[in-house]
């Protein structure tokens, strides 16, 4: 890196890419094309996070950042909002949900900090009804955050989950309603009732005070790496997994 670069000096190298004279690709895009890029360069910087890379993480951020100025650029070249509009509004929201830094109110802890934001939250939207709000949760969230996110606020307008073995029940018998369907051949069955027991599961997890999303990519993860123990054992055969054996088979599902 040659050069310190301002951010004032960023946001005009994106003007330039978007201006007429600018970048054919660049000019072309919209909120709805870069819909795909925003959400991979997320998943990039996790990635970045989980394997402690932090001179990945400081560029995957940087895609991060240009895709909060691509939109913003697009949206000032509309005249609908600018990058400072994001930034004053952000920085106002931080001001007003942290009173315990920039008012007059005591939190000793993350517990009590995350009260008093749940207070100013419910007065910032004292107009919306538990029906709106949990219409409010994103439609475009990975399924089983979506789940996880209904199913939490459920949990605050006060609807009881029950005891951990009655929810282990309730999962086992959506399970078996699923088998049946399997066993009706019906598709549309089907895929209901996995659908039924896969929001349940969700369910489990919150009982169980697990994380879904970090259990899923742990067993993920094992998989992985039990199934390329096996392909290499079978080098031999051209890494065919037609040549294992049952218990090999069975070692990787486990």
């Amino acid at each position: 890196m040659n050069k310190t670069y301002s951010f004032d000096e960023f946001m005009n190298i994106i003007r330039r890419l978007r201006s007429k004279d600018g970048c054919p690709w660049d000019r072309e895009q919209s909120h709805e094309s870069l819909k795909q890029c925003l959400l991979e360069e997320c998943y990039e910087v996790i990635e970045a996070i989980n394997n402690e890379d932090s001179q990945n993480l400081c560029e995957e951020l940087g895609d991060i950042l240009l895709q909060v100025a691509m939109h913003s650029v697009i949206a000032e070249e509309e005249n609908r909002f600018t990058i400072s509009d994001v930034i004053s509004e952000e920085s106002e929201k931080m001001i007003s949900r942290h009173p315990h830094v920039f008012g007059d109110v005591e939190a000793k802890s993350s517990e009590e900090v995350l009260r008093n934001w749940e207070d100013i939250k419910s007065k910032e939207r004292e107009d919306i009804t538990p029906e709106k709000e949990l219409l409010k949760v994103p439609k475009a969230l990975p399924a089983n955050i979506r789940a996880e996110k209904v199913q939490k606020k459920a949990l605050k307008f006060g609807i009881e989950f029950g005891s951990k073995e009655d929810v282990v029940k309730e999962t086992a018998q959506r399970l078996e309603n699923l088998s049946k369907a399997v066993e009706l051949g019906e598709k549309t069955l089907i895929f209901d009732e996995f659908g039924s027991l896969f929001f349940h599961m969700i369910k489990l997890s919150l009982v169980l005070q697990i994380n879904a999303e970090n259990s899923l990519t742990n067993a993920t993860n094992k998989f992985i790496n039990r199934l390329i123990d096996v392909l290499s054992t079978n080098k031999g055969n051209g890494y065919s997994l037609c040549a294992i054996t049952s218990t090999e088979h069975d070692a990787l599902w486990k």
